[in-house]
C-alpha cells in the first residue's frame, strides 16, 4: 500500500497551526496537547519552574499526569491521559540512548502511575518537529 492510499483512507479531524520554536537548553518552551475524546489541540506553556523541578521526559510526563487526574482516576477513565515526552537532551546523537521518549499514564494492571521507555526515531521526530 502506498502513502497516497493510506491518506485516503484517514479523515482530518482538526487542524492546528503549529509554529515551531528553537531549542533553547533542549526545551521549546510548550507542548502540545491533544485530547482524543474532543478532538481539542492546545499549546501548553512550559515555565521555568516546570523545567527547574520536573527535568525531563519522565518528569514532564508525571507532572502533565498529576495534573490531569485525581485520586480516583482510572486507567479507563476519559481523565486519564497518555503522555509521550522527550528530555531535553533527547535527539541529540552525542549521547547514547537519547534518542528515547517516555510514555507515562496509569496502569490498568495496577491502577498506579507507570512510564515506559520506548527506544527509536519518534521521541526526537517528536521533539524537532
Amino acid at each position: 500500500m502506498n502513502l497516497e492510499a493510506i491518506k485516503s483512507k484517514h479523515r482530518l479531524l482538526r487542524k492546528h497551526q503549529y509554529n515551531k520554536q528553537d531549542l533553547f537548553r533542549g526545551y521549546t518552551g510548550k507542548t502540545l496537547y491533544i485530547n482524543l475524546s474532543t478532538s481539542e489541540i492546545k499549546e501548553k506553556v512550559v515555565t521555568e519552574e516546570m523545567k527547574d523541578k520536573f527535568i525531563g521526559g519522565k518528569g514532564f510526563g508525571l507532572k502533565y499526569l498529576w495534573d490531569a487526574v485525581n485520586p480516583n482516576t482510572q486507567w479507563d477513565d476519559p481523565e486519564n491521559e497518555i503522555i509521550i515526552s522527550s528530555g531535553p537532551i533527547g535527539g541529540i546523537t552525542q549521547y547514547p540512548g537519547a534518542g528515547k521518549s517516555l510514555v507515562v499514564t496509569i496502569s490498568p494492571l495496577t491502577g498506579i502511575p507507570i512510564d515506559s521507555n520506548v527506544g527509536g526515531y519518534f521521541g526526537p521526530y517528536l521533539k524537532f518537529s
